[in-house]
């Protein structure tokens, strides 16, 4: 058994179940306190927006397998982070 950390792991979101998909970009959209300019939008939306952008690889779903979570990332010409 080796002490190294282990990398996140990429989870194709079509993989998940329409009900784990809904929940994970919930929670992203809920716990990130997401910025959308002047403009407010109603979960729903952000939800969607969020979808859009895992269906057009913008972002991706990432298990991490240390602390045993879930987070969305944005992908970026090779670079993750935080989605938004």
């Amino acid at each position: 058994m080796s002490d190294a950390p282990q990398e996140p792991v990429a989870v194709p979101h079509r993989e998940l179940s329409p009900d784990a998909l809904n929940g994970v970009v919930e929670a992203f959209v809920l716990r990130e306190g997401t910025d959308y300019g002047e403009r407010e939008f109603s979960l729903e939306q952000k939800v969607a927006h969020v979808l859009r952008q895992l269906d057009e690889g913008e972002a991706q779903v990432l298990f991490d397998p240390e602390s045993e979570s879930v987070q969305i990332v944005l992908v970026r010409r090779g670079v993750r982070s935080a989605a938004s």
